[in-house]
Parts: C-alpha cells; sequence; structure tokens
C-alpha cells in the first residue's frame, strides 16, 4: 500500500474537503449551513455467518456489490447528503482560496542522474500532474520535457505511474493509468527525439524493469489478462518477461514464472554498472529472496540469500556483493560477499548496525552514503569503501532526505530534503569540496520562521516509549482548546518522517496543532518496530494512537471536544478502529480509502497481498485476532460516535470502497447524537 499516483486537483478536492469538515466540526456549524436531519436511509439485511464457532452478523453485505444500480444510487444520494453538509460552511472559500494559492506552488525533485543525463519531476502553479524533464551533459543546461503526463488527458484523470530509464538515458519505459487504478500499460520514448516506439505492453502495474546494457532489450514484470486466469486472479501472477524491442509483446518469453504461491512477488534490477541483474522474490511484506546472475545470461539465477527471515538488498561493483539486510541486525547492517560465494555464512560486517535504521545505501565516486533514519528523521553518512566513517552531511534541520542519486564513478550526489515547515529543497554533495550546494527550492508564500516542531515521546498501555512529531505556530497557547488534527499510519515497515504539506498552513493559521504519531508497525526504528505492530500484535498500533491522542491532551495542546484524527488506507484502519474502540475521546474522524471489514478484506482486489501483514480470518487462529479489532464489527448501538467523514473511489484497485459503504451505513444506523456521519 505504497504513495497512490492521483491528479493535483483531485488531491486538492480531498485536502479542501478535509479542511472544510474539520473546521466546522472542531468549532461547531457555521453561519448559513444547510443540513439534512437524518442521513439516507439504508436497507439492512439479515445476513449472519458461522466462522470457526463465531456467529458474524453483516447487515450491509448487499453494499459489496459496487456493480449493482441500487447500490451506486444509494452512494450518490450519499454524496448529495455529504455535499448538503459541507458546502454550506461560510469559511468554505476562504479556505478554498488559501489551499489553492498553497498549492500552486512550483515543487521540483532531486535529478536522477544517468550518465551525463539529470532527469527530474516539476510541478508548476495547478497542473494535474508533475513533468518529467531532463537536462543533458549537465545541470545547468535547459531542461528539456520528456513526459508530459498533462497532456494524457484534459481532466487529469491518466496519470504516469511508472518510469525506467535505460542504461545512458536514451530511452525511457513508462507507465499510465486511468482514474487512479494504476492498471499501468507501458510505452517507451526515445529521450532525444521524443518519438515514441511502437512497442505498447498492458498489463504492467507496478512494472519492474531491468535494461540490457545494449538498451535493444529488457526483462519486465507483467501481470495475466483478464480471462486468461481466473476471475480476480488476474491481480496476482506476476511473472518476469523478456521483451526485444520491436517484437510484439504477446511472443515475449518468459524467463521466471515458477512462483511458490500467486501472490509471490517477483522483482528484476539491475547493479549500478548494468553488468549484473538481480531478482527479488517475496511473499512477505518483511522478508525476501534474492538471487543474481551476469546480465544477459540465460542461465538460472544464483541464490544470495534464500529462506532468511529478513530483507535482502545489494549491489555489485569492483567483483565485490555489498548487501543491505535486517538478517542478524534489526536495523540493518551493510555486509560483503564474494560473488563467487555469496551465502550468508560467507557475510562480512562492512558497516555493522547503527543507532539508528540504515534506510538506503548508495555507491557514488567510490565511496558508500548511509540515508539514516534516527528517531524517525533523517541523516546521510558518508563511509569508505573500506566500512569506515568519513563524515556527515550537516543537513538544514531535523527532516527528511529522499532520492539520493549519483553515478558510482561520479563526484557528487543529488537528494531532495524537507520537513514540516521547511519547504521541499534540492541539494548536490561534492564529495570532493565536502560542500553542500542548494539547487533549486520551493518558493511559496508562507514565513516558515512563525511554526515551530517539537518531537514528543509519551508512553503507550504496554509501557512502550512512542514519539510523534507535533507543530503549530510559534507562542501557542496551551490551554487545552486548540482545534488538533492527529494523523498516522502504523502498518507495513512505512516510516513517518517530517514531510512538507503545503496545505498544512491553513490549519496552522486558523490556531490549529498538527501531529503526526510513530507507531509500531512502522518502520521508523527498524525490523522489531515493524513486527510488533503487524499480525497478532496490531492491537499495538491503535494503542499507541490512543495515547497519542491522549497525550496531546494531558500536555495541554487539546482536549477530546477539540480533537480530530485522519489517517488513509491501512490509516484508514487505524483510524477506524480507534473511533470504534475509543469514540469519546475524540470529536472528528477523516477516515479515507479504508479498510474497515477485516473478516472479508482479502476476498477483494489485491488484498491477499496484505495478510501477510494482517492474517486472514480463514485461520482460525488469525479470525480471533482480526475480529477482536475489526471496526466494521465494533460498532455498537447508543454510542455517540464522532463526526466522521469517509472517503474512497470505486476505480480504487487497492483497497474496494465496500469498506467505506458498509461502515457508513452502519455507523449512521447506531450513532446516538447529531454529529454527521459522511462518505
Amino acid at each position: 500500500m505504497s504513495t497512490r499516483n492521483t491528479s493535483i486537483r483531485s488531491c486538492a478536492t480531498r485536502i479542501l474537503t478535509t479542511l472544510v469538515v474539520l473546521t466546522g466540526l472542531l468549532t461547531g456549524p457555521a453561519a448559513g449551513q444547510s443540513r439534512r436531519s437524518a442521513p439516507p436511509p439504508t436497507r439492512a439485511v439479515d445476513q449472519v455467518d458461522d466462522l470457526h464457532g463465531v456467529k458474524v452478523a453483516d447487515p450491509y453485505r448487499w453494499l459489496e456489490d459496487e456493480q449493482d444500480a441500487k447500490v451506486l444510487e444509494w452512494v450518490d444520494k450519499q454524496n448529495v447528503y455529504t455535499r448538503d453538509h459541507l458546502d454550506g460552511y461560510a469559511e468554505r472559500a476562504a479556505i478554498q482560496k488559501r489551499v489553492e494559492e498553497l498549492r500552486s506552488a512550483t515543487t521540483t525533485s532531486a535529478p536522477t542522474v544517468v550518465g551525463d543525463r539529470y532527469f527530474f519531476y516539476r510541478r508548476e502553479k495547478l497542473q494535474n500532474h508533475s513533468v518529467l524533464f531532463v537536462r543533458e551533459g549537465s545541470m545547468s543546461a535547459p531542461p528539456k520535457i520528456v513526459i508530459d503526463p498533462n497532456a494524457f488527458s484534459q481532466d487529469g484523470t491518466i496519470a504516469l505511474d511508472w518510469t525506467s530509464i535505460s542504461p545512458d538515458g536514451s530511452l525511457i519505459a513508462y507507465g499510465k493509468s486511468s482514474s487512479g487504478d494504476e492498471k499501468s500499460t507501458l510505452y517507451i520514448k526515445n529521450v532525444k527525439t521524443g518519438a515514441h516506439r511502437p512497442d505498447i505492453i498492458p498489463n504492467t502495474r507496478y512494472c519492474a524493469i531491468t535494461w540490457a546494457k545494449d538498451e535493444k532489450s529488457f526483462h519486465y514484470t507483467r501481470y495475466p489478462a483478464v480471462g486468461t486466469v481466473p476471475t480476480g486472479d488476474e491481480n496476482y501472477n506476476r511473472r518476469v518477461y523478456h521483451h526485444r524491442l520491436g517484437d510484439d509483446w504477446k511472443n515475449d518469453p518468459l524467463v521466471v514464472g515458477d512462483l511458490v504461491t500467486k501472490e509471490e512477488m517477483l522483482d528484476p534490477y539491475g547493479n549500478s554498472t548494468h553488468d549484473w541483474e538481480f531478482l527479488s522474490r517475496s511473499v512477505d511484506w518483511s522478508k525476501n529472496d534474492l538471487y543474481f546472475r551476469p546480465a544477459g545470461d540465460k542461465g538460472a539465477f544464483k541464490p544470495i540469500a534464500v529462506g532468511l527471515d529478513a530483507k535482502v538488498s545489494a549491489d555489485l561493483l569492483h567483483g565485490q556483493l555489498l548487501i543491505r539486510t535486517d538478517h542478524e541486525a534489526p536495523r540493518f547492517r551493510i555486509v560483503t560477499a564474494d560473488p563467487k560465494s555469496p551465502a550468508p555464512d560467507q557475510w562480512k560486517d562492512l558497516i555493522g548496525q547503527q543507532e539508528g535504521v540504515i534506510n538506503s545505501f548508495s555507491v557514488v565516486g567510490g565511496k558508500i552514503v548511509l540515508n539514516m533514519r534516527h528517531n524517525a528523521h533523517s541523516r546521510v553518512y558518508i563511509h569508505g569503501m573500506d566500512g569506515k566513517r568519513i563524515e556527515e552531511v550537516k543537513l538544514p534541520t531535523i527532516g527528511t532526505v529522499s532520492g539520493i542519486s549519483g553515478e558510482w564513478d561520479d563526484s557528487e550526489f543529488f537528494f531532495s530534503f524537507a520537513s514540516y515547515a521547511h519547504p521541499p529543497a534540492v541539494y548536490r554533495y561534492d564529495l570532493r569540496s565536502h560542500s553542500l550546494d542548494l539547487v533549486d527550492r520551493m518558493t511559496i508564500n508562507v514565513n516558515s520562521t512563525r511554526y515551530e516542531t517539537t518531537q514528543e515521546w509519551f508512553t503507550s498501555k504496554d509501557g512502550t516509549k512512542v514519539p510523534m512529531f507535533v507543530t503549530h505556530k510559534k507562542g501557542l497557547k496551551r490551554d487545552g482548546e486548540n482545534p488538533t488534527l492527529l494523523y498516522g499510519y502504523g502498518g507495513f515497515n512505512i516510516s513517518l518522517s517530517p514531510r512538507f504539506r503545503p496545505d498544512l498552513f491553513v490549519w496552522l493559521d486558523r490556531g490549529g496543532v498538527y501531529a503526526v504519531a510513530n507507531l509500531r508497525g512502522g518502520g521508523e526504528f527498524g525490523r522489531d518496530w515493524h513486527q510488533a505492530g503487524r499480525r497478532g500484535q496490531k492491537q499495538h498500533v491503535y494503542d499507541d494512537f490512543i495515547g497519542a491522542g491522549e497525550a496531546l491532551i494531558e500536555r495541554g495542546f487539546t482536549d477530546s471536544d477539540h480533537l480530530a484524527i485522519y489517517g488513509g488506507s491501512n490509516g484508514g484502519l487505524l483510524v477506524g478502529a480507534c473511533m470504534v474502540q475509543r469514540p469519546e475521546l475524540f470529536r472528528a474522524v477523516v477516515c479515507a480509502v479504508p479498510l474497515l471489514d477485516m473478516i472479508r478484506y482479502h476476498n477483494w482486489s489485491i488484498a491477499r497481498l496484505w495478510i501477510p501483514e494482517y492474517g486472514s480470518a480463514d485461520d482460525p487462529e488469525e479470525f480471533k485476532w482480526l475480529y477482536d479489532y475489526s471496526p466494521y464489527h465494533h460498532v455498537r448501538a447508543g454510542v455517540r460516535y464522532p463526526a466522521t467523514l469517509f472517503m474512497t473511489a470505486t476505480s480504487d484497485s487497492r483497497v474496494n470502497p465496500l469498506h467505506a459503504w458498509k461502515m457508513t451505513a452502519l455507523v449512521q444506523a447506531r450513532t446516538d447524537g447529531d454529529r454527521p456521519i459522511l462518505l
């Protein structure tokens, strides 16, 4: 459940909706607001399943059929009801104007360096999508458009999903999809001429590509076409194929197709010099097997690590394997191995486990650049090829580094840096002069010196210390009545490091507090932190989030009448669970693209890929822990639930909208009081 690719206008609409809801629901109805007294009625059915001896009610099972005209009619009525609540807020126009002003600031990514070409993204004003540019020869060369997704469609609903650049940067393969469904079709473009090749390959969602060094062919991942496998299985069965430019993709030979299960993920990638190819195989978000072979070799892949309960990735330079792994090092280490004998019992520590987490490594100019995560924020260290630390790159403040890119034989690398009150900036580091230079930064109508971020540590239910970042205007009075938005995720080893959100300043300038909790289940503190919040340990995540809310109240930032929570996807599950477990703690909830029926979630879309993270109700033991916290199954009658906005999309190819639909109907039917439940 990684970051979604959506148009900027749909993103801005979601932000606006969220801000309007929070502003209104945390401060009371605005003057002139139009409201219906009750939501549209929803038919309930007598559906009860016997699962492992437990009677499980599902009164809104009929809403699972997203093709049913009656379901879509119900959705339309819910949308009208929601608009009646939102559109009447007196301050909506002012909020919208400021959101659009902030979102119109130009953003630029760090360049991806490929030979003497520098590829980067830039979005100007209110463009729907970022545009991919290239500078040739040097970073001072004039930029040239490579791919402009805004030209894909007039309404912005066709997106650029992913790109893969050939070894010398002359060709680029990319995927585009419609309406956020991420079911990509692959295209190939000549970077210099701008011409497209005739090669067009469907069913390339989340495509991984390894280019041949001569750029005449590549290995890539493809899913089966609808109708060639049992219904639903087209979301799985990812295999690796070989494509020679100009050939009919239908005849592409299979490279790797012997799957352990249909859910197995295969990902090929090349080393820094494009002389070797690696293959990662995984059936679990917390571990993978790794193989390699010389690029272009048609023989079998040779194992590096198979059967370890660990994550493993590698590069191969100067005849030596460099491996990043959390095997026997939950915060990761870098080891070396001889390609002739790469098994784990032959590994030698190069850079041992650190105080922080080794988030990634890159080899640039004969040096190893480590992107570290220390207490949920970034630090960058440079080591020699002998593993000894040479220096630390001094960053502007506590924040997040991303997109480190440089060639293995060059002397410079680039990265992006941002924090809550530090607009995104691109930096260049020169390994020879040890100098850090600003390349580009967002220019935005915000005085960042007016705000401050602190890291607050609190104690969760079981005694675990958990941090959260808290941002607000300087001089904020802790009078216990500040409108506060608490955000979290807590899953899939994903870390919430400081990031810049332009729209956040609308909230902060209205006296709001923004808090981000670094919950167990994430990757902030390595493997152990992730394991402590997954599968049968998932309740720890909810305890942490509830603890964050209680800490904000105890420390005078807010109270339960001014505390809102927000989360999406796995974070939607988070806020859904917390609103039913502690409804009195929160005044408002924004629950986006959520998982909420944890008994049946694995039956739709790509959700079987998440069984290693959550478990499956098909298993009696796993059913018990899922049923214990499944939000949909713990909505009680007569409880005054927080004002809640559920947001979802019928074209979502990850989380099926039925979760939000069923939960909306159930909470509307059972809540006690006049706080609105919106969809």
